[in-house]
């Protein structure tokens, strides 16, 4: 297990005035011997809080500009947020070789959610890629347990709606084994006191993939307190129909990963770091995922004043949302001697949650029990270490591949990364550790439209990208005491590593995805 330490404070106000301007030099051309070459603290200390806030700043104003007010893949709102990265890259002059690698695939631009049980209007919201459909005045019916096995999901179930729990197996499982037994629906509630329960069903038409009939049904989610409610009315004998009607508008939409690689330094020694650029449907995305994108567009903006020993190469990936598909894309179509260039890969995903944790991703599987390929403990230790030296306290995060990662490990490459947090649950243990407040998600905000600026954690997106600066800085200039790459380490891990883009998954705990 990871070591434990005692939180230190800071209020913005502190943090802004520990801060420091880091305007990039401009250039015309780049030359290594203009530049002096790239040091921790100078790079750690060019990396404020001032630039972060303002970049993400900048994406919730082009969320906002559009009618859709928000930054899905192949949208207004996204195509501007690429544009957006590629002329602040370019403002830099000619530091970094710019790539735009277009990705196509389907998104939810529109939904629809409304539910009503008795005749009473409840709070409820659908799942991504779910089917469309609507109900009238059908009753309800409790399926036993979490709806994981078949045995769960009574014969009775044949022409009702079927109400169940959240947790243990996916979202596809639990409705496929109720469109097994004839339910015309299904209601999932939460398994915490966390909003309604809400998630992706991994991709349009997934459900025909799943073992069982895999039955086309709508879905809708609800709070853990209303479904608690329902299943206490029917164990009492009470009657209980509902209505629904849910939609989605679903299109091909075509985005880009934009991938900027330093002209100096070792091409065939690459550091690599990546946070995908895009948003759900809900609102702008600005904690999931501009907080990520913003703390790599500022370091990278810092690390224009310095010279590479080792390149360092950033991505901003599209349609991860839509289940780690830009940089599975990435990855699927880049040459193996060019993966194997790649020394480590890092991805930061939501890196200042208003109820935050200092998640580390869980490299050597001390805390999990699941590894990553050699270099992928050596840099947890190099997390570890910063914030230990930062007198800030840390957690590890599951390393299971649930994020935009997850290729990359499954193609052998080291990996690593830091998150705050999503919609997992706070325990008293880590309020005593970070502070903030038990019992609610890591992100109240999470996938919803008041994910924005306002609700940033600006001592976690502070620390978080510092932490990414100093790993910048240390492996910019040297590998010394990590793993070299071998052939081994190439080969794919289909089994380690769970695939999000062939299963429904969904963000949880300090920001991963993981099964419901």
């Amino acid at each position: 297990m990871k070591s434990l330490r005692h939180a230190v404070a800071f209020t913005a106000t502190s943090l802004l005035a520990f801060t420091s301007s880091a305007e990039p030099i401009k250039r015309t051309a780049w030359s290594k011997r203009e530049l002096p070459l790239v040091e921790d603290k100078a790079l750690v200390d060019a990396v404020t809080i001032e630039d972060l806030v303002s970049c993400a700043q900048d994406l919730e104003d082009i969320a906002y500009a559009t009618s859709r007010r928000n930054r899905v893949h192949g949208t207004e709102g996204h195509l501007n947020s690429v544009q957006y990265f590629v002329d602040q890259l370019n403002s830099l002059g000619d530091y970094y070789d710019i790539e735009l690698q277009d990705y196509t695939t389907e998104v939810t631009l529109e939904a629809h959610a409304e539910l009503s049980v008795n005749g009473e209007t409840l709070e409820s919201g659908g799942f991504s890629f779910g089917n469309n459909g609507t109900w009238t005045d059908t009753p309800l019916i409790t399926v036993a347990n979490l709806g994981c096995v078949a045995e769960d999901h009574p014969e009775t179930l044949s022409g009702t709606i079927a109400l169940i729990a959240r947790g243990n197996c996916t979202f596809v499982e639990k409705i496929a084994f109720a469109g097994e037994k004839g339910a015309i629906g299904a209601i999932i509630y939460n398994n915490a006191d966390a909003g309604i329960a809400a998630g992706t069903l991994g991709g349009v038409n997934d459900l025909v993939r799943i073992p069982q009939l895999g039955i086309h049904i709508p879905v809708a989610g609800i709070s853990r307190a209303d479904g608690l409610r329902l299943v206490s009315q029917l164990a009492n004998g009470s009657t209980v129909t509902s209505s629904g009607e849910f939609w989605q508008y679903i299109a091909n939409l075509t985005s880009s990963n934009v991938i900027a690689s330093s002209k100096g330094g070792d091409s065939s020694n690459v550091l690599f770091l990546g946070a995908h650029s895009d948003s759900v449907e809900a609102g702008p995305g600005i904690n999931d995922n501009g907080s990520g994108s913003c703390g790599l567009l500022t370091i990278a903006k810092a690390l224009s004043r310095y010279a590479v020993a080792n390149q360092v190469r950033f991505a901003w990936w599209t349609a991860e949302e839509e289940g780690l598909l830009g940089s599975e894309h990435y990855v699927a179509s880049a040459a193996p001697e060019d993966l194997a260039k790649v020394r480590l890969y890092l991805n930061f995903d939501m890196i200042a949650s208003p109820n935050y944790v200092l998640g580390i991703y869980d490299g050597d599987g001390s805390a999990f029990n699941v590894s990553g390929p050699p270099g992928s403990a050596e840099v947890e230790g190099l997390f570890e270490q910063w914030y230990t030296a930062q007198e800030l306290p840390f957690v590890a995060s599951a390393f299971d591949g649930r994020s935009d990662y997850g290729p990359f490990l499954e193609a052998g490459v080291p990996s690593g990364g830091l998150d705050t947090g999503a919609d997992g649950t706070k325990t008293e243990k880590e309020v005593g550790l970070f502070g903030g407040t038990a019992g609610i998600w890591y992100d109240p905000n999470y996938h919803s439209a008041a994910d924005n600026v306002t609700n940033l954690n600006l001592v976690a997106f502070n620390a978080t990208s510092k932490a990414i600066a100093h790993a910048v800085a240390t492996y910019g200039t040297t590998w010394e005491g990590f793993p070299a790459r071998n052939a081994t380490s190439l080969v794919r891990r289909v089994g380690s590593y769970p695939r999000r883009y062939r299963a429904p998954t969904k963000k949880s705990r300090r920001g991963k995805k993981i099964y419901a």
